[in-house]
């Protein structure tokens, strides 16, 4: 609990613009959080390591993504939002928890598996160890909610395994945290491949929709997203790509299945499409328009970024000192 709230934490890899994806099934459903959680989000950067990174890119991609949360709704004044590596209790005690880890978990991790087959010229250990840090961001903060998706939850478990380890040893120094399902997001679907999750590292430049894609962009990409031989729009599982373009035009206009099946019976593909990418791009541009002013306005970004980094540094070193004190290491004198 913090100031009479139970606590949730979150954060996004600061590599590349995100995508539609992340902004429906994720960012957009955090807006409003902060009214019954105190919410910390940071910018992911130490995970974005285990991928090599441009150094000039990724900190540009880092401020974006620290923009594009702002632009998104997230208040800076009312969240807290934080880069990452600017607090070093993450690492710090990523190392202690990773004491307190098992081979045989991490062996477990399928995501381990899948991105190692990606990166097959870099499987480093920090790719192996991500779950550990992942473990770190969150108990560091004494989260009680984490939102997670499916891809997430293998992780969200270890997190708890490792937890429960060490309170059985030390006491009760962690909060266990419950996974955070929000009832309205979605899971977004690959434009080409409506079987696979819209990523921003698709090599298919018309799979994935980013968030600063321009308006012409949008709607060309979804003209051209994969359907089927049907003609019907009609929500069923034997219709993936209509039913992820769906998806994306419920969450951006409001309406359920069933209107939009109302909307365009005895109407085809292309008229369906038209209506999807436009849709998208009004959702999408006003929040374009104040990442753009964020992103112009340096001192004011600069200004957050302090505020809350010192913020997130002071909650994480109550945490930190307290599981330092536990194992035995000798108290700081400074």
């Amino acid at each position: 609990m913090l100031n009479g709230k139970k606590i949730l934490y979150s954060g996004m890899q600061a590599t590349g613009t995100l995508t539609l994806g992340n902004y429906l099934g994720a960012l957009k459903n955090w807006v409003n959080l902060n009214e019954e959680y105190e919410c910390i989000y940071g910018v992911m950067d130490l995970h974005s390591l285990t991928v090599r990174q441009v150094p000039a890119d990724f900190r540009k991609n880092a401020r974006a993504l620290y923009a594009l949360y702002v632009a998104a709704g997230l208040d800076p004044e009312k969240n807290c939002i934080y880069y990452q590596s600017h607090v070093s209790g993450h690492a710090e005690l990523g190392w202690i928890l990773g004491c307190f880890t098992y081979m045989g978990e991490l062996n477990r991790m399928t995501q381990f598996k899948d991105k190692a087959l990606r990166h097959e010229d870099n499987i480093n250990a920090g790719l192996y160890t991500y779950p550990v840090l992942m473990a770190a961001d969150i108990l560091l903060y004494q989260a009680d909610v984490v939102p997670v998706g499916q891809d997430q939850k293998q992780h969200l478990e270890i997190t708890r395994d490792i937890a429960k380890r060490f309170n059985a040893i030390y006491g009760d120094v962690f909060t266990i945290p419950e996974g955070y399902i929000s009832q309205s997001g979605a899971k977004i679907m690959s434009l080409q491949d409506p079987v696979k999750k819209m990523s921003k590292s698709d090599e298919n430049v018309n799979a994935t929709i980013l968030l600063l894609d321009g308006r012409d962009s949008i709607i060309r990409k979804f003209k051209r997203a994969v359907t089927d031989s049907d003609t019907v729009v009609r929500y069923a599982e034997e219709k993936p790509g209509i039913s992820n373009l769906m998806d994306i035009y419920s969450c951006v206009t409001g309406k359920d299945y069933a209107a939009i099946e109302k909307e365009f019976d005895q109407k085809g593909y292309g008229e369906f499409k038209m209506a999807v990418g436009e849709a998208v791009a009004d959702e999408l541009e006003p929040l374009q328009k104040r990442y753009q002013s964020l992103m112009d306005d340096k001192a004011y970004i600069d200004s957050m970024i302090k505020k809350n980094d010192e913020k997130a540094a002071y909650y994480a070193s109550k945490t930190l000192r307290k599981v330092q004190k536990k194992v035995g290491l000798t108290e700081r004198m400074f």
